[in-house]
């Protein structure tokens, strides 16, 4: 399965047009200031069906249903009480740029107790906190689970993630950001992949759009933008269409292997020098067969266990010394690797050695 998925994906590969695609230059960068703003809080999810936390091993939980209980009136200080319906929760979520007051976001419930499953619970009100430590969203509302579990006197089954679960639109912003980007005179453009070509060609591309002098390249990552030099009414609209001008991004040569699932991942732009390959596989086996030895009948003596080894050494056929010529690409190497036979496994071995060897002119990245 994994061979033939391999070969589709390398076939795709190999038809694609030379050239690179252009790109919109949202895709490429990150504007100075528009960014989101991570927020968490500590909750309680209520109205589980016995698996909540167990209150003598999370004691977290009894203390804020202690809390909430009392700001609602209840006064439970000196009592007792151990429900198995209630969970103590971290609440995590990303407030979005530009995100104003009374707008809802999707948050994250991760149970944080010994609780068994959060499936069927509420997330009690819980306040959301900035690293400001001011609090800019308020969540609340019915846990939608990961996964699901079950048990019996003997034996339990769990499918996926039943301790974590999200609530889609759970919380509702309270505070701004204050932030007044109509303000701007100027603004950074940062780039995800950093590269100087790919950098120069976006500083190109914006001042054959508005004009010379727009944008200046600072550095492989940066480019600078002159909001006022734009003539554009708002900083806003400047960015509405810078963001859509394409540019064809320039990538570094990369290989990447993953050795848990055999994939390879290669840029067009891989190139191998020539190099001579030989591969083999040679396979060691050791059996263990130890003999029992019985004394003679009516005599003194006691059962010995004597060891017995049986070790084999089998090569297993591989490719015989092939010669790569020079030039080549990486994907004109691997439609030969795979035309004889070479399992992804052996290809990414070979891969690494070509690399070690030196012919290998692009970034290896091995995970």
């Amino acid at each position: 399965m994994l061979r033939r998925l391999f070969l589709a994906l390398l076939a795709v590969v190999l038809a694609l047009p030379a050239g690179a695609t252009p790109i919109r230059i949202k895709d490429l960068v990150e504007f100075d200031g528009v960014r989101g703003n991570d927020l968490v809080g500590y909750g309680l999810v209520v109205g589980l069906n016995g698996t909540g936390d167990g209150i003598r091993n999370a004691p977290f939980t009894e203390e804020i249903m202690s809390n909430i209980l009392e700001r609602l009136g209840v006064n439970v200080t000196g009592e007792q009480f151990r429900p198995k319906n209630v969970a103590a929760v971290f609440v995590t979520a990303t407030l979005p740029p530009f995100s104003r007051a009374g707008s809802q976001i999707d948050i994250t419930v991760s149970a944080i107790g010994d609780a068994k499953s959060l499936l069927g619970g509420t997330l009690v009100m819980t306040p959301l906190n900035a690293a400001d430590g001011q609090i800019y969203a308020v969540a609340q509302g019915t846990v939608i689970a990961g996964g699901a579990s079950a048990e019996g006197d003997g034996a339990s089954v769990v499918q996926g993630v039943p301790t974590a679960g999200v609530i889609p639109s759970g919380a509702r912003v309270e505070r701004e950001i204050d932030f007044d980007f109509s303000t701007l005179t100027s603004l950074r453009l940062a780039l995800r992949s950093p590269d100087f070509t790919t950098a120069g060609r976006i500083e190109a591309a914006i001042n054959n759009s508005y004009g010379r002098g727009v944008a200046r390249m600072i550095d492989a990552g940066t480019v600078l933008l002159d909001i006022g030099a734009t003539r554009a009414p708002s900083p806003a609209h400047a960015l509405q269409r810078i963001e859509a001008i394409t540019v064809e991004p320039q990538r570094k040569a990369r290989v990447v292997v993953d050795q848990r699932s055999g994939t390879i991942v290669m840029g067009e732009d891989v190139r191998i020098s020539r190099v001579a390959v030989s591969q083999g596989n040679l396979t060691l086996r050791i059996e263990e067969e130890p003999l029992v030895v019985q004394p003679n009948p009516f005599s003194q003596g006691q059962s010995v266990v004597v060891p017995r080894t049986n070790a084999t050494i089998q090569e297993e056929p591989g490719i015989g010394l092939a010669e790569i010529d020079e030039g080549a690409s990486l994907s004109e190497v691997v439609a030969g690797l795979n035309a004889l036979g070479v399992s992804p496994r052996d290809m990414i071995d070979i891969l690494k050695s070509i690399k070690a060897a030196g012919a290998l002119h692009a970034e290896f990245v091995v995970r």
